[in-house]
């Protein structure tokens, strides 16, 4: 095997960027001196990525979005496959966005580029027919949950269970204290976390429901922080002008510290659930997207839950509240309830500790573990 492997990478938005950061991180400790070029964003280049593309190229969400921006992603995909056959990197590493990364894998492995897609797509929740384009795009595909190697391996996919890495990246004792501090948020105020999302379709059309939430739970000694995704808070700040007696702080980034000083949190469903439940903080999930994509995604699903911890629960662990029921009338009706029920956030503490124990597998060793074999086969 060569000391210095060489990775293409494509990791779409924030949650991408988190976790193709973390594996590389991994990949890196076991080859000091690789390289990596493609698509991505901070957490990566903090890893020494090279970024061909920015990664909020590929930030939309959704038919209509897709729609709108489809001559200009068809055009980075090709230029894109075309550099990465040129430069013929070891193997290459699709972080989620499967629209978008499947078409290329597959232009990749036909090219004789080893390719590995990293997060099974949720196969087992709806649109179970993509199982055909990842047999066809991936050598190889690392699974987040312990459930999803076996689906593929019924239908001949190589597939390896490496945990989640935001369960070995986030404390199980919650530094609540420090979180706080770092806030400047007092130790005696009951602050509630709203997460709006990381895609400007999400803001524009969950953070009115959020703020309009927090307006109506407004309370002598309630504080209200918004963690939002560097370069879109001039998005959120004009919904701030009509929030009342709320008491609010809007932060550049920061969501894991804002969920670790949280006694609470409204938040989009998404990869900010799971990280909710793995700073153990009960929540109200909340959902809205364009009335197109809502009604081609609605007959779509085969499981009754929407977020990550009540899929993996297997049961609504934390209440959901999607498209017309994403009021801010029922947001603040289901956070008064967790707040004012001390018993049912002591059992969502036991169920999400669980949870953090079952995710929690050195993820990065086992992919670069994985990702090794790979390269030796």
């Amino acid at each position: 095997m060569q000391t210095a492997p060489r990775f293409g990478f494509v990791a779409g938005e924030a949650s991408g960027d988190l976790l193709a950061g973390l594996l590389l991180q991994g990949l890196r400790e076991r080859w000091p001196g690789l390289t990596s070029q493609g698509i991505g964003g901070p957490k990566m280049i903090a890893q020494g990525f090279e970024t061909w593309w920015p990664h909020s190229k590929l930030s939309i969400f959704g038919y209509v979005d897709a729609l709108l921006n489809i001559r200009e992603l068809l055009a980075i995909r090709k230029q894109l496959g075309t550099r990465l056959i040129a430069s013929r990197p070891d193997v290459f590493i699709g972080v989620d966005a499967p629209d978008f990364n499947f078409g290329l894998e597959k232009r990749l492995r036909e090219a004789g580029i080893k390719t590995v897609h990293f997060v099974c797509p949720s196969i087992w929740a709806w649109r179970p027919e993509r199982v055909v384009k990842i047999k066809a795009a991936a050598d190889h595909v690392l699974c987040l949950f312990p459930f999803e190697p076996e689906i593929l391996h019924k239908v001949g996919i190589g597939a390896t269970y490496v945990g989640h890495p935001l369960a070995d990246a986030i404390p199980m004792e919650v530094p609540r204290t420090a979180a706080r501090q770092a806030l400047k948020l007092s130790e005696d105020d009951t602050v509630i976390a709203l997460l709006p999302g990381s895609r400007k379709s999400e803001i524009n059309y969950i953070a009115p429901a959020l703020i309009g939430a927090a307006k109506l739970l407004a309370r002598p000694g309630r504080r209200f922080v918004i963690p939002v995704v560097p370069g879109l808070r001039g998005l959120v700040e004009p919904m701030l002008g009509d929030i009342g007696a709320a008491d609010v702080q809007l932060v550049d980034g920061q969501s894991h510290a804002a969920l670790a000083a949280c006694d609470l949190t409204l938040v989009a469903s998404g990869t900010a659930t799971l990280e909710a439940a793995l700073f153990k903080r009960p929540m109200v999930v909340a959902y809205r997207m364009n009335a197109l994509n809502w009604w081609r995604m609605k007959g779509r699903g085969l499981l009754p839950w929407v977020s990550l911890p009540n899929i993996l629960a297997r049961e609504f662990l934390v209440p959901e509240l999607i498209q017309q029921a994403c009021t801010p009338e029922n947001l603040a009706r289901e956070a008064e309830g967790l707040l004012a029920d001390s018993a049912r956030r002591a059992a969502l503490q036991e169920r999400f500790v669980q949870l953090h124990e079952l995710l929690r597998q050195d993820t990065a060793r086992r992919a670069s573990d994985a990702i090794a074999t790979l390269i030796d086969a």
